[in-house]
């Protein structure tokens, strides 16, 4: 079976640098066109799917639309589900990185951004209510990867591996932290090694699925 993962495309809010968390931007232009290329590749790579999951957040939505439109696919089922969230960032949600590294520093940045089991800062800020989601979203703790992962892993036990054992090709469009935590969890990527692990925009990453869902094999669609 094959599962691709797919980052979503360039959010607004990617573009103005900003920490984003569970904010709800739409994809910026560059966003559209990578969410397209991600599915022109898959595409020129022959794939085809059965199953899509993505998040409730709408660059993740807009971004598994892109791709099944240039697949021909859009009449796929699609699961929704905040599991897939990206991971919330507390108190640096709405934040501009740059600033915040000036404030903070760039070391201290790096460990609440990348570290497996460090949670940001706790805090409610004034940012732009156009894309915040919910109303108690404001007051909702940060979460490190490890607790991302305390919640996609149920979704991948009930939801996403089910469909693998049925046979099913899958497609799962989130983020880069929801899906860096399934990526540790299937690569047995260790908690000092997920810090540098990166997953690039729009870029699709292929993986081969066998019956016990191991990985047999892994393969990253580079951008032109």
């Amino acid at each position: 079976m094959k599962l691709v993962f797919v980052r979503h495309g360039q959010s607004e809010l990617n573009l103005a640098n900003v920490f984003t968390g569970w904010m709800d931007p739409k994809l910026s232009e560059k966003g559209i066109e990578e969410a397209k290329n991600a599915g022109r590749a898959l595409k020129e790579a022959g794939l085809e799917f059965d199953q899509v999951h993505t998040s409730v957040l709408t660059r993740a939505v807009e971004t598994a639309f892109y791709v099944l439109d240039e697949l021909g696919e859009l009449y796929l089922p699609i699961e929704k589900s905040w599991r897939l969230n990206e991971r919330h960032y507390g108190g640096l949600q709405g934040l501009n990185k740059k600033e915040t590294a000036e404030k903070h520093g760039d070391e201290q940045v790096h460990i609440w951004r990348r570290s497996y089991d460090v949670r940001p800062p706790r805090g409610e800020n004034d940012f732009d209510r156009r894309y915040q989601l919910l109303d108690t979203e404001r007051l909702l703790p940060g979460e490190s990867l490890k607790d991302t992962l305390g919640r996609t892993l149920p979704y991948w036990e009930d939801h996403i591996a089910p469909d693998l054992k049925a046979g099913k090709n899958v497609l799962v469009v989130a983020h880069g932290n929801s899906l860096r935590s399934l990526t540790k969890y299937l690569e047995k990527i260790s908690d000092e090694e997920i810090p540098n692990h990166e997953l690039a925009t729009g870029e699709p990453i292929v993986y081969d699925i066998d019956e016990n869902l191991n990985v047999v094999s892994k393969e990253v669609l580079k951008k032109a």
